[in-house]
């Protein structure tokens, strides 16, 4: 059964988002096992709001926006890492981290090394633009050091054919697609989008 893992090279490139494109198009089960600040709202609830019916809560809701091993300390929490076992589902499934692969969980946990522990193949999700051949080819090997396995790259926003092939290149990682940035952003939108530059079959077991 397909499980999966979204990571990003960094906060903030459209990783959410495209969690939402692909569980919508597996029919897949969304968890996001950590929530680092509240105040425009949980990732989840975007996820549900973007078309995806299966959305589970949160182990950790952790009210600032931070690296969750500050805001956990912060909020006078202890992050358990068992509590971070990606959950038996019906179906498929696709678990999205925090920020880059470098964020700390704990201050002696690294998500990469939650992933690692996990086995469970990652999709790296890169933006297009300045910066990123830099900041995806050092995620690659940060995963590889640890023995993630890399399903492949998937990239979001302006097309950028050097940027997008150089990486996958040098890295020697699967192209999957990109996602371009749309607006306005809505569940059709994104499904139309996913399914135009995506083939749903690279992302099955």
């Amino acid at each position: 059964m397909t499980r999966l893992i979204v990571t990003g090279t960094d906060t903030g490139i459209g990783k959410t988002v495209f969690s939402a494109a692909l569980a919508s198009a597996l029919g897949a089960t969304y968890w996001k096992p950590i929530q680092s600040g509240l105040e425009d709202g949980a990732d989840a609830d975007s996820v549900a709001a973007l078309g995806v019916e299966r959305v589970l809560p949160e182990a950790y809701r952790l009210t600032q926006p931070l690296s969750p091993h500050r805001s956990a300390e912060l909020d006078g929490i202890t992050l358990d890492p068992v509590q971070l076992t990606p959950p038996e589902v019906k179906g498929p499934l696709v678990v999205e981290g925090a920020g880059g692969v470098l964020v700390p969980v704990t201050r002696q946990l690294l998500f990469a090394d939650l992933f690692a522990r996990w086995g469970m193949p990652a999709v790296l999700v890169a933006w297009t633009g300045l910066g990123t051949i830099n900041h995806s080819l050092l995620s690659i090997e940060a995963l590889r050091a640890r023995g993630v396995p890399i399903l492949g790259l998937a990239f979001v926003g302006d097309e950028n054919e050097d940027n997008e092939a150089t990486i996958c290149q040098i890295g020697q990682v699967k192209r999957l697609g990109r996602l371009p940035i749309l607006d306005p952003l809505t569940p059709g939108a994104l499904r139309g989008a996913f399914h135009e530059h995506f083939r749903i079959e690279d992302f099955r077991a």
